[in-house]
């Protein structure tokens, strides 16, 4: 990147399929020992900034209902194909002008959701210019479905 070439799919792959792989174990851990709790109960609602946890989660965690994922980060190839399997309601967030992450990539993956209710909020912007409102919104979103 800093030599201002591509990051290829191979690299890709290597840094994020294992930090996918161990994250999303952690977070299911994370939801048993919060859901066996008395004082806490579903539904559940993710959302997060590394797009490839949140659809592997969304794919293998029965508990998580909806999910916000911010578009961006490297994607590896093989969560096009997972991304076929959400269908839980998404909200997507995507800053148009993030210097950092692939705009046609984030909208790809937008398009590969198999979710039937999905929104994707674009806004003008670089990576740390995200709207207070865009954040309000998300909350909309969440409150509609975790109730």
């Amino acid at each position: 990147m800093e030599a201002g070439e591509p990051v290829g799919d191979e690299i890709i792959d290597a840094l994020i399929l294992p930090l996918v792989d161990k994250a999303v174990l952690e977070w299911q851990a994370t939801l048993d020992a919060l859901l066996s709790l008395p004082e806490i109960g579903g539904p559940v609602g993710y959302s997060g900034g590394v797009i490839s946890i949140g659809i592997r989660l969304a794919v293998v965690e029965p508990h998580i209902v909806a999910a916000g994922f911010f578009a961006g980060s490297f994607v590896p190839r093989t969560m096009f194909e997972e991304a076929r399997q959400v269908t839980i309601p998404l909200h997507v967030l995507l800053q148009w002008d993030d210097e950092g992450n692939d705009r046609q990539a984030a909208l790809d993956l937008f398009d590969a959701s198999g979710s039937k209710e999905k929104t994707l909020h674009a806004n003008m912007g670089g990576h740390t210019g995200i709207p207070q409102f865009a954040g309000e919104d998300a909350a909309g979103f969440f409150a509609r479905h975790l109730r």
